[in-house]
């Protein structure tokens, strides 16, 4: 099972290439953390931050470069990082996030990695003039449980949250102190972290749905879902293969849950020529305080 989660997040940084982010960086003690900053910056207008959060032994700047974002941050406007996740004491030292029980803290080094991406967004508004209502995290895999975790553990902060083939922790939990908007997209052939929800190394995860519909449930949605329409999110596979599922009716102010099903879709599917901007665009259809979905 490692294996192929090693595997499948080296392939998400084939063919990397080299590119330039916006000469700003910060540092909390782990390196040097580049920020990308959208032309037009201004301190006098609030900006909307990501943080998008990589695969297991990939790299902030190899997830950038698979996905992309960073590239739509002038016509988006918004402040991007995209950190390094600390390296195992293993012989291959792969990158990872403490997410959850099932991933990735192989060795049990129980490093706080929730509070370090709370410290970067806590640098980042130092330094430039953040949205306090627009604070998004995106995770692939390891990042997209990194996610999870975040939004649980800092949910007076964070906005909303989109996880790529992640999934949130499985056992019962209180609802964390705020809402948070969720959505996950995931791939039925994803066979690195299983859609139908599976464990590695005998730690259990939910499926995607059941990750949806817990988030649902702590934002005070509705238990019944509403299919939406099909979206393109993947190049290799014909038409708009991916079916969507909203939960937004009685959400409280600043929550939902989405899920983004993409039929057939690999844990690192090549992407649609829009899937970022379309992953944008719902992150800023989100924001943190908005009126109660009505009927």
């Amino acid at each position: 099972m490692l294996h192929r989660l090693s595997t499948a997040c080296v392939a998400a940084t084939f063919a990397l290439a080299s590119f330039v982010l916006n000469a700003q960086s910060i540092d909390l003690g782990r390196g040097e953390l580049p920020v990308t900053v959208p032309a037009g910056y201004s301190s006098e207008n609030p900006t909307p931050l990501i943080v998008l959060l990589h695969g297991y032994t990939s790299s902030g700047a190899m997830q950038d470069n698979y996905m992309g974002f960073s590239k739509l941050a002038d016509q988006y406007g918004f402040l991007l990082v995209a950190p390094d996740g600390n390296r195992e004491p293993g012989g291959d030292q792969n990158r990872f996030w403490n997410a959850s029980d099932a991933c990735c803290d192989f060795f049990s080094t129980e490093v706080d990695d929730s509070a370090y991406i709370a410290g970067i967004i806590k640098e980042v508004k130092s330094k430039f003039t953040v949205d306090n209502n627009r604070i998004y995290l995106v995770g692939h895999s390891n990042g997209g449980f990194m996610s999870y975790r975040a939004a649980y553990e800092h949910s007076d902060t964070i906005a909303a949250i989109a996880s790529l083939a992640g999934a949130s922790h499985i056992e019962e939990r209180e609802p964390p102190q705020s809402p948070v908007h969720v959505l996950q997209i995931h791939g039925t052939a994803d066979g690195t972290i299983a859609y139908e929800g599976s464990h590695i190394l005998q730690n259990y995860y939910p499926s995607a749905l059941d990750t949806v519909k817990r988030w649902a449930e702590y934002n005070g949605c509705r238990a019944e879902g509403e299919e939406r329409e099909l979206r393109d999110l993947v190049s290799t596979l014909d038409g708009h293969e991916s079916s969507t599922v909203v939960f937004k009716k009685g959400c409280k102010s600043g929550g939902s849950a989405e899920l983004w099903t993409i039929v057939d879709g690999s844990h690192v599917p090549a992407f649609s020529p829009t899937f970022t901007a379309q992953v944008v665009e719902w992150l800023y259809a989100h924001p943190k305080t908005i009126p109660s979905f009505a009927d």
